[in-house]
């Protein structure tokens, strides 16, 4: 009697144990379905699924969903940072994750990368990639090595009555807008005991004349603004102007500059670190960095 009345519960459990095995998981979706849904996100987002199973993992390595989040320029800047004998046996993928990390060119005075949400480039140019007045003559300027810069050494301006600086660039950007700034600092920072300290004794004439910045585009834009150097002992972010990118397979030739030649009064104590090109959304970031 009573394996007559258990024998229906045992029936419907194994029944709802076929049932349950029988559903579809994550397992079965179709790897084309996923690559397809990798296209609709971001570069991060990708990574975090493609931990989820075997499936994921291998949609999330397609060439297409990639070459998805590449620039359409990413040819330009792949041959100047990897060359094209390493791109030829590159997967997307691997092009991606190279060009999104820090990449010097031009003997190591400049490094772009791809931001890995927007898609568009920042690039960084030393100070040595710049034209500076009269950096030849030890009686003015020196470069003198510091861990503050990424580049490991700044041009250091003792004194001078004609300052100017000038540089030039011509690249392929991805489609977007774009703000340069200068990094700038007033005095020369060392290290004392561990600590930092920075040395302003030289720092003068920039509270009597503001700085001017420029900047012009092969396409027609141009900025143009002034504004006084501040803050001895800090790094600052000068803007020197905006500029947009609407045609991304096409070379643009950017030149920019920062002068102040009026010769009534020397000027020193300037550290120059670095020009920078990034998508202007970021321009707020530095300011705060």
């Amino acid at each position: 009697m009573g394996a007559g009345v258990s024998s229906p519960n045992k029936a419907e459990n194994e029944e709802g144990s076929i049932s349950q095995s029988s559903r579809p998981g994550l397992g079965d979706i179709p790897e084309s379905c996923i690559s397809s849904l990798f296209m609709n996100l971001d570069p991060p987002d990708i990574c975090k699924l493609a931990r989820v199973n075997r499936a994921f993992h291998r949609a999330s390595s397609a060439d297409f969903v990639w070459e998805s989040k590449l620039p359409p320029s990413y040819k330009f800047l792949a041959d100047k940072v990897l060359g094209e004998e390493n791109i030829a046996t590159m997967t997307k993928k691997e092009i991606y994750a190279k060009l999104s990390l820090p990449n010097r060119f031009d003997g190591g005075a400049k490094e772009v990368w791809l931001d890995k949400c927007s898609g568009q480039v920042c690039l960084f140019m030393s100070s040595k990639s710049l034209k500076i007045t009269g950096i030849d003559d030890r009686r003015y300027w020196n470069y003198i090595p510091t861990e503050e810069s990424r580049f490991k050494s700044v041009a250091y301006l003792q004194q001078m009555w004609w300052v100017e600086v000038v540089g030039e660039l011509e690249f392929e950007f991805p489609a977007g807008s774009y703000s340069l700034v200068f990094r700038l600092q007033l005095g020369k920072a060392s290290k004392r005991l561990g600590r930092r300290v920075c040395n302003v004794d030289q720092v003068h004439g920039w509270d009597i004349k503001p700085v001017r910045f420029q900047l012009s585009t092969s396409d027609g834009q141009h900025s143009l603004s002034e504004c006084y150097l501040r803050g001895p002992g800090k790094w600052v972010y000068y803007h020197v102007g905006d500029f947009v990118v609407e045609k991304p397979n096409e070379l643009t030739n950017i030149k920019f500059s920062l002068a102040q030649i009026d010769c009534t009064h020397t000027k020193g104590g300037l550290c120059i670190d670095s020009a920078i090109i990034c998508p202007t959304e970021f321009n707020e970031r530095l300011k705060q960095s």
